[in-house]
């Protein structure tokens, strides 16, 4: 059995951000359809749509060129993607149950957040400005990615910029690949799965919905799973 290790306190929360801070999952799928519809000969399918949560915008355009049969340059694709879901956002955000709330008392107990998503840097733009000023201590994105999730590299940015090691951190994630993202980087990793199964054994702690979760949870959920990451 590993000895016990003291791993310290929660230092910082880092969120993934569609599917797990907004419900903007539809609005990327409806998309899809528009742009295959639009500019491709091929068919496409809420199957298609479900493989593509969480991977990379760029990832998903080649995904969207490749059985859309859509004949554009793979930026042009994330462009159209990114077109209709920010003019989306700014007509409606749909927040995810409980995470502004939560979002809100981590920072009134003085625990930093960091948005660490693979949408571009356009997308966070339309969508920060919902939420308080300083809501996120720092933002990492996918256009600014040399490796994408599952890679580990976004999460160990994110706990880089806060001034944390990652297995101080509980990351937030709805999906299968963002949460082998935060595992392998070294963060306690709590799952909240969404539109994709999330596979048991992968994340640390799975909750259904994140109402009613305060600051006082994320701490209790470090402090059980943080020996499992540490160093």
């Amino acid at each position: 059995m590993r000895p016990e290790v003291d791993t310290g306190p929660l230092a910082a929360v880092l969120w993934d951000m569609d599917g797990t801070l907004v419900d903007t999952e539809p609005y990327w799928i409806e998309r899809e359809f528009e742009i295959v519809a639009e500019h491709g000969n091929g068919a496409w399918s809420e199957a298609h749509g479900h493989a593509l949560v969480g991977q990379d915008l760029r990832d998903s355009a080649r995904y969207i060129a490749q059985h859309g049969e859509v004949d554009l340059p793979v930026d042009d694709i994330v462009n159209l993607l990114l077109d209709g879901v920010v003019a989306r956002v700014q007509q409606r955000v749909p927040w995810r149950p409980g995470a502004r709330e939560l979002l809100a008392d981590l920072g009134a107990a003085g625990i930093p957040c960091a948005l660490v998503t693979m949408s571009w840097r356009r997308f966070t733009d339309a969508l920060l400005p919902a939420l308080p000023a300083g809501s996120f201590t720092a933002v990492v994105v996918g256009d600014d990615a040399t490796h994408c999730k599952p890679h580990p590299e976004a999460y160990l940015t994110g706990a880089a910029l806060l001034g944390v090691a990652t297995h101080q951190c509980v990351a937030i994630e709805d999906s299968p690949t963002g949460a082998r993202s935060a595992h392998a980087a070294g963060c306690v990793t709590l799952t909240v799965p969404l539109i994709v199964p999330i596979p048991e054994g992968v994340g640390h702690h799975r909750l259904t919905t994140l109402d009613g979760v305060r600051a006082e949870h994320l701490r209790e959920i470090h402090r059980t799973h943080a020996h499992l990451v540490a160093p």
